[in-house]
């Protein structure tokens, strides 16, 4: 059964269309990575669904259902209840993601107040729980975000996604600021995490090879459109799409590796 329902999508400005009808579905418990080069709609579709384009850009689509609710339809406080509770983000730049002036544990604690009348004491242990559940330190909470690493602070920002056990998860490129050591450790958690409570993955990424590790589903965007769509195998064995083949075509081999150029190249000074 779909939990997402996408069916022909746009995304525009006021004066040109970026994202140009596409349809995407997300099963229950699925794990779908959306690839394609920078500027090809992965982004503002996804943000699309929650309703959290930036000012200028505006939605239009056919169809557009999470777990049985229409969300054209939806309202603005519809919205805020949705958000944070039933879909959750994980943004790219993990140090947007919390504000500098509050505690990390007053921001996760935000969260709580705005989906649940748990009381403070709950609430503190319950954000602590989480925090621990990505083997983080419970003391973070009476930390400030410039106290911790790039690597705490992204998998706070996932923390602070999965604080109510949301059933999507949307992760806007989460490891791109990451060195590889803790992007690793965050894309395994999140699949821990996915595995564990059953919930789906939009997950937005450049890169294929991470793709491929984690997701169950591929949808290849390029110039705002969909250009292909598979599962994993599928994508990587018979690509049909040339962005596709050219993007598998271009992961860098971890055997066989290319011989270095030589210093002096032909024709270059």
């Amino acid at each position: 059964m779909s939990l997402l329902e996408i069916s022909g999508l746009r995304v525009s400005t006021a004066t040109q269309e970026l994202v140009h009808g596409i349809d995407l579905t997300i099963d229950k418990g699925e794990w779908l990575a959306v690839i394609g080069e920078s500027g090809s709609g992965k982004s503002v579709s996804a943000f699309s669904i929650a309703d959290l384009l930036p000012r200028g850009l505006t939605r239009t689509a056919d169809r557009l259902m999470f777990d049985g609710a229409d969300l054209l339809t939806l309202s603005k406080a519809g919205y805020r209840e949705l958000r944070g509770n039933r879909i959750a983000y994980v943004f790219q730049d993990y140090q947007q993601a919390f504000s500098p002036y509050y505690r990390i544990g007053k921001q996760l604690d935000e969260v709580l107040k705005a989906h649940t009348d748990w009381k403070p004491e709950r609430r503190r242990e319950h954000a602590a729980a989480t925090l621990e559940r990505l083997s983080l330190p419970g003391d973070l909470l009476h930390r400030y975000p410039f106290q911790v690493s790039g690597g705490q602070l992204q998998r706070a920002a996932l923390a602070a996604a999965i604080l109510l056990d949301p059933a999507l998860i949307i992760a806007d490129e989460p490891t791109t600021a990451l060195d590889a050591v803790n992007a690793s450790l965050v894309l395994d958690q999140l699949a821990d995490i996915q595995k564990e409570k059953g919930c789906s993955v939009l997950f937005i990424t450049h890169n294929l090879r991470l793709a491929g590790k984690f997701a169950d589903t591929m949808a290849i965007m390029q110039d705002g459109c969909v250009k292909e769509r598979g599962t994993v195998s599928d994508i990587f064995t018979a690509p049909k799409a040339a962005i596709t083949r050219n993007l598998i075509a271009a992961i860098p081999p971890l055997r066989n590796i290319p011989a270095r150029l030589p210093v002096a190249l032909e024709g270059v000074a």
